[in-house]
Parts: structure tokens; C-alpha cells; sequence
């Protein structure tokens, strides 16, 4: 986050007064444009037009070169304030159908325009003075984008931008973007034989595991089934698909059914395949009585769920169909809650740092506008969150109207190793699904009480957390992770029997190691192990098989040791 103290304006000013900059270039270049809309973004601002010819990146550089002397000019930002009818008027000479549409939905009586030279743009504000403010920006990419995120209306050009106070700033977001290129999870998955998704022959969104991204997978279920076990909670699986009544019970078809598959019939009754895995839990939990002597009561699930998302914003592992969670469901008394979510806390820092991840930014999220339940009992988990986080001495920002229809939520983004945030963890207190699922304990005094319900995901979709270890690791895995740990390369065919007898030793350690049995030189083998990011590359000839040793080479070095079976074996445990 920068800090803008000492600064006229903020940085979504200077981004969103960079669009019209961009906008009236395009204008200048492609006359008939149509404008659409040009909001600054976390990273930058982007501008959506009609265009009368198709661009492509490759026209990005004279949109820049035009938005120089636009600069250059230093052409004032002036507001004006219009009757609506005014504006209209404006935009309909200018034949603007995509303001005119904006107008339109507006309820207020006046609006704001900006102009500079001769470019009018419908916008609230504010801008910065002149033109001549912006100094460092750089366009980045080119894409379609429907009007208004429906495909039911014309696609539009959308061109990405970004715009900072300094040339620092802006090389390292510039470094930070070309090393994630780099770094790309579909690329690198695809390279290094992780994953892969066959749109054509088997849909969009759905992810097919290969045997090496299955064997980090597996590393991952199996820690995380040994933490939760280890913690108290109790392994559950529950089936992939329920009577649409669950989900109208459970609120879901009223508050989540644009992320829902349709339904299917089914011996005349109506089933939906599963978007989430709580209303299953809540079942689990009712299937006896329970008094509170049991609670917490907690259920653990790497439970598959499915949901509808637009073919426009799948991507890679980040934005599936079909995905996995570390889901698990806490049934809890009121004196119990305070102490589950401090517990929680510590068990997401635990399991974030064991993959590596230290630093995150931590959002508190308040009461949508769309909810069930009652105000009282929002303030009450809204409360137990917040009182949670400053208990733990966690830093965290109020993210207001961002919780669930059901509950708040504490959300945890981890930062990778070039400083990008994605969203991992979230712990949610609910109040509502007891309630409407009835679902109760029995006090000391033999009362029936509803219980309160925690949700919680520590690394969430294990897809999504897959492709970030990827990005961040840039498929470099830690020795643990590492699908593949050791390779080795017999120099010819003739110590193959040796390459065996190496393997078994370290096989008996439960270290993954494979033989490359393949007629290639040794350079190319080599080459080949690098390529695919293997931890330990060792190497076995007529020298090493004499002296009963191995030639070591580490990945990332370019020296090579000689040692024997059982240092080197000393060596892969100290990893």
C-alpha cells in the first residue's frame, strides 16, 4: 500500500484520470469509437470501447505515443455540472449509446462531466489538475469484455492500464507482472506434467490431476488430515449432490443460486449438484443428540464442490467449476466461540507456514445487503471475530458488507515470494443455518439450545492454493512438496543395475526417486531433470559404481559432490 501523505491527489485519482487520458487517445486514433466505462482497479484502470477495427497489443504502443502528447499538452481537467437533459443532449450528438444508457439509470437531477482539449467524458470524480500530472503509466493488454459482465450484450474492447506516482513504483509493478508471466500456474502446470483441463472433451472449469501434481496433492491431503486429526476434529464425507429442498432450507437458492448448477430430476424429485459443503455437516451433526459436555463438536471434510461460474472468468485452477475444500464445521456453544476462533487463528499461521507463507493482510467482513438472520445476532458474531484478532494482536482492516449471506467472516490473504496477495483462509461465525435447520444441543439443565456454527477453510480450494504454491514457488516445490525428489542418470546402460541399487537404498527412506532409463546423452538427461525442477539430480558411472558413491548435483547449483548412499541419504533428511 503506498502511502499518499504530502500528495494532491490520491492514486485512484491519478488512475482514473489516466483512462480518460487513454479514452480520449483512442478516440484521436479510431475515430467512431464508442465509449464504455473507465474505472480505476486495485492494479491499475482499464477503459472499455466499441471500436469501428479490431485491436491488438501490438496497437498498444501508438495509444501510448498518443497519450504522450496528450500529456504533453497539459490540458486542464475542468468540471461541469448538467441538467440530465443537458447531458443527453451531448451524448446523443456524440452518439454515446453507452452514456446515454448510463444517463438513463441515473435518479438524480443534475450530473458532473470531465473535459479536457475536446474529450467529454459522464464521471463523478474527482481528477487531478491537468494531463500534465501523469507521468508514469504503461498499457498493458488488450481483451474482450462484455457491456456491463452480460453476454447477452455486445462485446466490447477492454484495454488494461496501469498508472503510478513514480518510475520505481511502476518498474517494480512492471517486474512484479513480467515475473508472473513467468511464473503462470497454466504454463508451468502444463510443463512440468501437473494438471491439465480438457475443455473440448470434457468441459470448462474442470480440473484433471496427472500423476505428479496427484503426488503433491495426496502430500497435502495427508497433512492436512494428520493436523486436523491430530486437533480434534472428526473426518466426515458426504455425497456430491442433494433434494433441492436442502438448498432452500439451507438459503442457498435464494441467496446463492447464480453460482448454482441447475437442477435435475430425478425419479420425480429434484436434485442440485453441491455448492458448498455445510448444510451435509449439518445433517452429520443431527443424526443423534447431542448434550453440550460434546460440544465443540468438529467435522473435517476435503469435500468436492461444484459451482456455476461464467465461462468469462474461469482460469487455470484460480476459477474453476469443480473444486476441493479443507472445509470444516464447528457446532459450538456460546462460551465456546470466543476460544474456537482464537484456536482457529493459531491452526491457519501453523498450516500457512508450513508452505512457506508468513505475511498476510487480514480483512474483517461485515453484513451484506443481502442476509438472513437477525441484527442481534450479527452484531454478536461480528463482535467475536473482531475480539478474536485483536486478542491474537492480528492486524486487520473492516471490509464492510463483504461477509456471507449467512455470517461474517475473518478473510487471510497470503503473500507470495514476489508480493502478490491471494485469498486463502476464512473463518465464519453463523448464527442463521442452526436455526434453520433446527439444529440444537442440550444444556446442564436439560434445555434444547441452538448451537452456534463455525465455518472455516484454512487453505480453502486446494486448486486455487495449488496454482498459488506454483506461482509463488515458480514450480521450484520445497523438498517435501517436490512430486519427483530424486533422478538418477545412469551415463549408459551399463550401470543401470547400479542406478537400481541406488534407487532401492533410498526407496527404503520413503524418498520419491525414478531412474531415466532413456537412450539420451547425458547432457540432454540432465538438461531434461533442470527443466522439469527436480530437487536432486545424481549421477552414476563407472567411477561412482568402483567406489560405491554417488555424483550429487542440487538443483540451482552447478557443482557436483561426490558422496556415498549414506550421506547422501543423511543429506535428503536434513531437507
Amino acid at each position: 500500500m503506498n502511502n499518499f501523505e504530502n500528495k494532491e491527489f490520491d492514486l485512484q485519482t491519478l488512475r482514473h484520470s489516466a483512462s480518460h487520458i487513454m479514452a480520449s487517445a483512442v478516440l484521436e486514433l479510431f475515430p467512431g469509437t464508442k465509449l464504455g466505462i473507465g474505472p480505476a482497479i486495485e492494479n491499475g484502470f482499464y477503459y472499455d470501447f466499441d471500436l469501428p477495427v479490431k485491436i491488438s497489443e501490438d496497437d498498444l504502443p501508438k495509444i501510448e505515443q498518443k497519450m504522450y502528447e496528450i500529456i504533453q499538452k497539459d490540458y486542464k481537467f475542468i468540471r461541469q455540472e448538467l441538467s440530465k437533459e443537458e447531458a443527453k443532449k451531448v451524448f446523443l450528438e456524440k452518439n454515446e449509446i453507452y452514456k446515454l444508457e448510463i444517463l438513463n439509470e441515473i435518479p438524480d437531477e443534475k450530473v458532473s462531466v470531465y473535459i479536457h482539449n475536446n474529450f467529454i467524458d459522464l464521471c463523478r470524480g474527482p481528477h487531478i489538475e491537468s494531463t500534465g500530472k501523469l507521468k508514469y503509466f504503461k498499457l498493458l493488454s488488450v481483451s474482450g469484455a462484455y457491456w456491463r459482465g452480460d453476454e447477452k450484450n455486445p462485446q466490447l474492447t477492454r484495454i488494461y492500464a496501469t498508472a503510478f506516482f513514480t518510475k520505481e513504483e511502476l518498474d517494480r509493478y512492471l517486474y512484479i507482472l513480467q515475473e508472473a508471466k513467468k511464473r503462470d500456474h497454466r504454463k508451468l502446470g502444463s510443463e512440468l506434467e501437473l494438471f491439465e483441463i480438457f475443455e473440448e472433451e470434457f468441459g470448462s472449469g474442470l480440473v484433471f490431476w496427472l500423476p505428479k501434481g496427484a503426488i503433491v496433492r495426496k502430500i497435502i491431503e495427508d497433512f492436512l488430515r494428520e493436523f486436523h486429526i491430530k486437533n480434534g476434529y472428526n473426518l466426515v464425507y458426504t455425497p456430491h449432490i442433494a433434494k433441492t429442498s436442502l438448498w432452500e432450507t439451507s438459503g442457498h437458492l435464494g441467496f446463492y443460486s447464480e453460482y448454482m448448477f441447475p437442477s435435475m430430476d430425478v425419479e420425480g424429485q429434484k436434485y442440485i449438484i453441491k455448492p458448498m459443503n455445510c448444510p451435509g455437516h449439518v445433517l452429520i451433526y443431527k443424526s443423534k443428540l447431542h448434550s453440550y459436555k460434546e460440544l465443540p463438536l468438529r467435522f473435517f471434510e476435503l469435500g468436492n464442490v461444484y459451482r456455476y461460474e461464467r465461462s468469462g472468468v474461469l482460469h487455470g485452477l484460480m476459477r474453476v467449476r469443480g473444486f476441493t475444500q479443507d472445509d470444516a464445521h464447528i457446532f459450538c456453544t456460546p462460551e465456546n466461540v470466543e476460544e474456537e476462533i482464537l484456536s482457529l487463528l493459531d491452526a491457519v499461521v501453523k498450516i500457512l507456514s508450513k508452505f512457506g507463507f508468513k505475511q498476510y493482510d487480514i480483512k474483517l467482513s461485515t453484513r451484506p445487503q443481502k442476509y438472513i438472520g437477525d441484527l442481534e445476532h450479527w452484531t454478536l458474531a461480528e463482535n467475536a471475530l473482531k475480539l478474536a484478532l485483536e486478542k491474537k494482536h492480528l492486524k486487520y482492516d473492516i471490509d464492510p458488507g463483504e461477509g456471507v449471506f449467512y455470517g461474517p467472516k475473518i478473510d487471510l490473504k497470503i503473500k507470495d515470494a514476489i508480493g502478490r496477495l491471494w485469498q486463502c483462509s476464512t473463518i465464519q461465525v453463523d448464527f442463521n443455518l442452526p436455526q434453520r435447520f433446527e439444529v440444537k444441543y442440550r444444556d446442564k439443565d436439560g434445555k434444547d439450545k441452538y448451537v452456534i456454527m463455525i465455518h472455516r477453510a484454512l487453505l480453502g480450494s486446494l486448486e486455487r492454493f495449488f496454482a498459488v504454491l506454483v506461482e509463488s514457488y515458480a514450480g521450484v516445490f520445497p523438498f517435501w512438496l517436490s512430486p519427483l525428489q530424486i533422478k538418477v542418470l545412469p551415463v549408459s546402460d551399463k550401470f543401470l543395475s547400479y542406478a537400481e541399487e541406488v534407487k532401492e537404498k533410498i526407496l527404503e527412506n520413503n524418498f520419491r526417486i525414478e531412474i531415466d532409463t532413456s537412450s539420451s546423452t547425458l547432457q540432454y538427461k540432465i538438461r531434461d531433470a533442470i527443466k522439469q525442477k527436480v530437487p536432486y539430480v545424481i549421477i552414476v558411472g563407472q567411477k561412482e559404481q568402483q567406489n560405491n558413491k554417488v555424483s550429487v548435483r542440487k538443483y540451482g547449483c552447478e557443482k557436483t559432490e561426490i558422496l556415498s548412499i549414506e550421506e547422501f541419504i543423511k543429506e535428503l533428511k536434513n531437507n
